[in-house]
């Protein structure tokens, strides 16, 4: 999701619609990085997407708090970069080329993951979806529409009814998704990406009822975007070019629109995929936890 088409922000309304990972905030918390290195010990995770950088902001805190990380991606090259430099930290984590769009390519990683380790115990899909914003629904082409609410359905249900087959035998397992904002609040052309979203968090609900008597459990985590994500910075520097300001202008019109005045960071939304994923939170599924600073009040 580092493309300026998948970190879009909309200049309409000075509002924006970013997937996933925003903000340039200093203030208290912001910068915070979970200390606690026991939440996620013994845990095996995997992350889908883990090259990406939520993917890797994900995969280090899962790591920290003392997981076990099966990188997952596309391109080995990359994720074998994250697993190597984790290592090298003294944390465990591996790499691992999978396509989590092809059911095969997920059920073999997956079975060697249980085969290696024994279990699995968090599964958390955070690849691109490819989506296209700025043009309004009624100026679009079906295609260019559909394709981020296939995209996500397809490599969701794939990894998420995976993950579930293996969770279900152990009576145990915790599995995440990421959305964003623009899921329960629309914007203007954001085109199919907050549809996308919107069927990912009722993917969710409907997992967590029907995997919660096994003993797993299902969270969406809802951002705002994070403009220290590469993508996401990108975004907002063009669209303060199309809006005729500076980049620091336009991010403040954006964060103007949240409670604590600022987007979250990547951090915060690791963190919080920490605590979600640990037996700390033994007794949450189906829910979406908000973390869009307030932008919107659930």
């Amino acid at each position: 999701m580092e493309d300026l088409s998948r970190r879009h922000l909309l200049t309409a309304g000075v509002v924006a619609a970013l997937p996933f990972a925003a903000a340039g905030a200093t203030r208290s918390g912001a910068n915070q990085v979970m200390d606690r290195q026991d939440l996620l010990a013994g845990k095996v995770a995997v992350v889908y997407g883990a090259a990406g950088s939520m993917g890797g902001a994900v995969s280090r805190a899962f790591a920290r708090a003392g997981a076990h990380v099966e990188l997952a991606g596309h391109t080995f090259e990359k994720v074998d970069a994250i697993a190597r430099e984790l290592s090298k930290d003294g944390a465990r984590a591996s790499a691992a080329k999978v396509d989590a769009l092809e059911r095969e390519s997920v059920e073999k990683h997956l079975e060697d993951v249980v085969r290696t380790h024994g279990r699995l115990d968090i599964s958390f899909n955070l690849i691109g979806l490819g989506d296209a914003q700025g043009a309004l629904l009624a100026s679009m082409k079906v295609a260019a529409f559909t394709q981020p609410i296939e995209t996500a359905m397809r490599t969701q249900f794939l990894t998420t009814t995976t993950a579930a087959h293996h969770m279900v035998k152990a009576r145990s397992g915790v599995i995440l998704a990421l959305t964003a904002q623009v899921a329960r609040k629309p914007y203007e052309a954001s085109g199919g990406f907050g549809v996308a979203c919107a069927a990912i968090e009722a993917l969710c609900r409907q997992l967590a009822v029907e995997l919660g008597p096994q003993g797993v459990r299902v969270v969406a985590l809802r951002s705002a975007g994070s403009p220290d994500a590469p993508g996401v910075s990108a975004a907002i520097a063009e669209h303060a070019k199309v809006a005729g300001v500076s980049r620091e202008a336009f991010e403040a019109r954006i964060a103007e629109k949240t409670m604590l005045r600022r987007m979250p960071r990547m951090a915060e939304v690791a963190n919080a995929a920490v605590l979600m994923a640990s037996d700390q939170a033994s007794a949450v599924t189906a829910a979406v936890l908000n973390l869009t600073c307030g932008e919107i009040a659930d």
